[in-house]
């Protein structure tokens, strides 16, 4: 595995990040209705990994159910590059799919069933640790 650092955005380019993390890219694919429904592709790392290098006003939060997942997105364009997960509340969770010049056809995509969620929880919980 290569470390590399990776950058992203939003669509209107008003919110811009990078992370650190291995290459190949393993991220999760969500059956849950927001991941589902926002076409969501996991990379979960350390909140150390992740610099919000840009945008940070231009964000909007969203929390349901539990209230532990803090979801958020661009005011302008309304894309969700990353939030902090519920499964993984210590870390950050990008969105793939966000990422500049990373061929989604080079990802390692693994399932992450919600009606399981303990279990997966449990499976996915080294994700967020430095």
């Amino acid at each position: 595995m290569t470390e590399t650092t990776l950058r992203g955005s939003c669509h209107c380019g008003r919110v811009q990040f990078s992370v650190r993390t291995a290459l190949p890219l393993h991220v999760l694919d969500c059956n849950c209705s927001i991941c589902r429904m926002g076409d969501f592709l996991h990379l979960i790392v350390p909140k150390s990994a992740f610099e919000l290098r840009e945008g940070e006003s231009e964000l909007s939060e969203y929390r349901f159910n539990t209230g532990i997942a803090r979801h958020f997105f661009c005011k302008h364009c309304g894309i969700k590059p990353f939030y902090v997960p519920r499964s993984n509340p210590d870390g950050i969770d990008v969105n793939a799919r966000c990422l500049t010049h990373v061929p989604l056809d080079e990802l390692i995509i693994e399932p992450f069933d919600d009606n399981d969620r303990d279990a997966e929880t449990a499976r996915i919980a080294h994700l967020s640790r430095a």
